[in-house]
C-alpha cells in the first residue's frame, strides 16, 4: 500500500507530519519538550489516538540519535530513582486509555503540563539563590521528587507521548545543567519509549500500516537531530532553560485549546 495513502492524508499533511518529525530530532538534542508541537501536529493530522502509536517510533529514533550525542552525560542514579515510578505511571496511563476519550486525554494532559511549567517558574523563583546538584535525588525530598514526578511522566508519556514537558520540569527542578539534562533524558526516554512499545501495540495503536508510514518520516528526524546539537552547542544555561519551559507552556496550551 502506498504509504501516502495509509491514512488518507494529502501531500501537505505529510509534509506537516515530515516537519513535526524534524522537530522531534531537534528536540532530542536540543531543547527537550519542544515535541509537544509534534504531538499537536500528528493529532491534527491523524486520528488522535492512532497519531500516538505512529509518533512512538519516531520518537524512539530521536531517542536513539540523543542517546548517541550524549551517553556520557547521563546521570544514572536520577535514572534508577526515576524507573520504578515510571512503570507504575506506565500501566496507569495504559488503563486510562482502555477508556478515555480524546478530549479527556487531551484535557488532562494540557492541564497537567501547564501546572507542571507554573510550580517549576514559582520554585526558581523562591530559590533563585540556591544552586542543587543533580545527587539531590539521593535525599529524602529528592526521592519523594522523583516518585511524583516519575509515575506522572510515566502517565503521560504511555496517553499521549507528553512525557517530556514532565520530565524536563523534573530535571530542571533537581538542578541539572545543560549537558547533564540532555543525557540523562536521552537515556529516560529510550529506554521508557522501548518499554511502552508492547502496550502500544497491545492497544492496536502499532501495526504495520502505521509502521511504513514511520518508516518514511524517520529520515526526517536526523537533520533534525544534526541542527539541535549546532544548536545546543550556540545555547547558553539560562537561554536553555526559558526554551525548555516556554516549549511547555505552548504544549499544554495547544492541547487544552484544541
Amino acid at each position: 500500500m502506498n504509504t501516502m495513502t495509509l491514512w488518507h492524508i494529502s501531500i501537505w499533511e505529510f509534509a506537516a507530519l515530515a516537519a513535526a518529525a524534524l522537530l522531534v530530532g531537534f528536540s532530542k538534542t536540543a531543547v527537550s519538550g519542544a515535541n509537544t508541537v509534534s504531538l499537536a501536529i500528528f493529532a491534527a493530522v491523524l486520528p488522535a489516538r492512532a497519531s500516538t502509536g505512529v509518533l512512538l517510533p519516531v520518537l524512539i529514533a530521536g531517542d536513539v540519535l540523543a542517546v548517541l550525542t550524549y551517553r556520557r552525560h547521563a546521570h544514572w542514579p536520577t535514572l534508577w530513582r526515576l524507573f520504578p515510578a515510571v512503570a507504575v505511571g506506565v500501566v496507569g496511563g495504559t488503563l486510562f486509555l482502555t477508556w478515555a476519550d480524546d478530549g479527556i486525554v487531551r484535557t488532562s494532559i494540557g492541564a497537567i503540563l501547564l501546572l507542571m511549567a507554573a510550580v517549576t517558574l514559582w520554585r526558581r523563583r523562591v530559590v533563585a539563590a540556591q544552586e542543587e546538584e543533580p545527587d539531590s535525588v539521593l535525599t529524602r525530598t529528592g526521592r519523594i521528587k522523583a516518585r511524583s514526578y516519575g509515575a506522572l511522566g510515566g502517565f503521560t508519556t504511555m496517553v499521549a507521548n507528553a512525557g517530556g514537558p514532565v520530565m524536563s520540569m523534573y530535571l530542571l527542578s533537581a538542578g541539572f545543567r545543560k549537558l547533564g539534562f540532555l543525557g540523562t533524558s536521552a537515556f529516560f526516554f529510550l529506554i521508557v519509549n522501548v518499554a511502552k512499545v508492547p502496550f502500544s501495540v497491545g492497544l492496536g495503536l502499532i501495526d504495520g500500516n502505521s509502521l511504513l508510514l514511520d518508516a518514511a518520516l524517520v529520515a526526517f528526524v536526523v537533520p533534525g537531530a544534526f541542527i539541535g546539537k549546532w544548536a545546543a552547542n550556540r545555547i547558553n544555561q539560562v537561554f536553555f532553560e526559558r526554551l525548555v519551559i516556554a516549549a511547555t507552556v505552548v504544549g499544554g496550551a495547544q492541547l487544552l485549546l484544541r
